[in-house]
């Protein structure tokens, strides 16, 4: 029997396809900075540019991708545009973008060790790598999951699995500030946790787990009956950029024997350059730490990361030895990736980060990690000499957070009118910042990670918010 092709592309038309992709690669990133942020469309009007029965024949290729460029990524807000300031900015690279295409077009099973030992080294290397920049010891490990949600909620499931031998029953309590990522609520919520037994305590002054409060926390919950089990810090708040006091929690932690997780989802990815090393002292001594390339070491969506400081610990809760995976145990010296966390089908995520510090070196990610440091503290310089603006959080690991209040307003107009130039903003289509709430104001937040950024950019989208808020 003849082989089927009727899935198959000649190589003439793979060619075709596959330049035509990669040219409109190179047109998006080379034009982002003269390109508009991109636009967001009601549903009606996506139902009636896709909505259709499934096609019994098929398209030409350059077609089909034609349609995707104008009616499916022509309705994206570029998460990778230099003047995307809002949320976390996506930059990614090309080369990270190259990877994952080679990735796929291979289509490597990175489950096991027998499918993919080169994948599985890399992985390895890569991850230890980024061990060693987190200072987590010798011991540690970990593996590259698809963000901080999966990078969390697998460092929970260890934590409980060898602290609490996976048992929920009891009363066993979990800390955290109320500066902490929704993730890890969800997390312990899908890993059996009740509410009651997540304590959300308030941040201090400076929005950081305040380390009375904690201790008064534990203290009392242990005088109850209850199990103090484990503390989430934080390396890099989403609203803010705060790191949390990682020196004293590990310290405390150390005393009443409980299990010290760090979601650096955004901000733990700083170690590796001076400045982040200096704003992240005692990262290291986590017993697990989240961290996310895909968004401050600048990778394609998605690849998020989680390491704890021994390695067995991930084998340990996750190792299941089913009779249909005989063939596929390692050997002694080689890893599963399936027995480390929660998938079996894996994709081969850490090559885009390995080929980006390949290519570029680790003195370049360094160097746009210091920069996004600068950007930064550039916005809060120009904020400064704005009259009726004020700065309400400095710049913290490339987060600065301000806000518009003229005299005479009150705080409920404050709100209103800063919700206000955020969609104001969006619709000049020049930059984009999002709003959070601090203390129950209203305010703009700017986060400047991303290496295409220029000061020149930051300072005219601060003019541009000066002015429409002066309309």
């Amino acid at each position: 029997m003849e082989p089927d092709a009727s899935l198959t592309l000649s190589p003439d038309e793979m060619r075709q396809l596959g330049y035509a992709v990669v040219d409109a690669l190179v047109e998006h990133l080379s034009g982002l900075p003269d390109q508009p942020l991109g636009t967001t469309a009601r549903r009606p009007q996506t139902e009636r540019l896709l909505r259709e029965p499934l096609p019994d024949a098929g398209r030409p290729p350059l077609e089909v991708l034609a349609r995707v460029q104008s009616d499916v990524l022509g309705y994206t807000l570029h998460a990778d545009h230099p003047r995307f300031f809002a949320f976390v900015p996506g930059p990614g690279n090309f080369v990270g973008a190259m990877a994952d295409a080679l990735a796929s077009g291979f289509n490597v099973f990175h489950g096991t060790w027998l499918e993919a030992s080169g994948p599985a080294q890399v992985e390895l290397v890569t991850i230890d790598w980024l061990r060693q920049a987190c200072g987590l010891p010798e011991a540690g490990g970990g593996l590259f999951v698809s963000g901080g949600s999966m990078a969390n909620i697998t460092a929970l499931a260890v934590a409980r699995h060898v602290r609490l031998a996976g048992e929920l029953d009891g009363t066993p309590v979990v800390y955290c500030s109320d500066q902490t990522h929704s993730s890890i609520e969800r997390g312990l919520r899908v890993l059996g946790f009740r509410p009651d037994q997540l304590r959300i305590l308030p941040s201090d002054d400076e929005f950081k787990l305040d380390i009375s409060e904690l201790a008064r926390a534990v203290e009392s919950d242990r005088g109850a009956g209850r199990r103090p089990f484990c503390v989430i810090a934080n390396a890099g708040t989403t609203n803010t950029g705060t790191v949390d006091p990682l020196p004293e929690l590990a310290d405390l932690c150390a005393r009443h024997d409980l299990w010290l997780h760090v979601d650096g989802a955004y901000g733990a990815a700083a170690a590796l350059c001076a400045r982040g090393q200096a704003a992240l002292q005692g990262l290291g001594r986590a017993h697990s730490l989240a961290l996310d390339p895909h968004k401050w070491l600048f990778q394609p969506f998605e690849i998020g990361c989680v390491l704890v400081r021994q390695s067995d610990w991930l084998k340990d809760t996750f190792q299941i030895l089913p009779e249909y995976l005989e063939d596929v145990k390692p050997g002694e010296e080689e890893v599963n990736f399936c027995d480390r966390g929660i998938q079996l089908t894996r994709r081969f995520r850490a090559l885009k980060l390995w080929m980006s510090l390949q290519v570029f070196g680790r003195q370049a990610f360094a160097a746009a990690l210091e920069r996004g440091f600068a950007l930064a503290e550039a916005v809060e310089a120009q904020v400064r000499l704005l009259r009726h603006w004020e700065v309400v959080t400095p710049a913290q690991l490339a987060v600065v957070t301000f806000r518009y209040a003229p005299p005479g307003r009150s705080e409920a107009e404050h709100n209103r009118a800063n919700r206000e130039l955020v969609a104001a903003l969006r619709q000049e289509g020049f930059a984009m910042v999002s709003s959070t709430i601090l203390r129950g104001r209203t305010v703009l937040r700017m986060c400047t990670i991303n290496p295409r950024t220029t000061e020149s950019d930051v300072r005219e989208t601060v003019r541009r918010l000066d002015a429409l808020a002066r309309r």
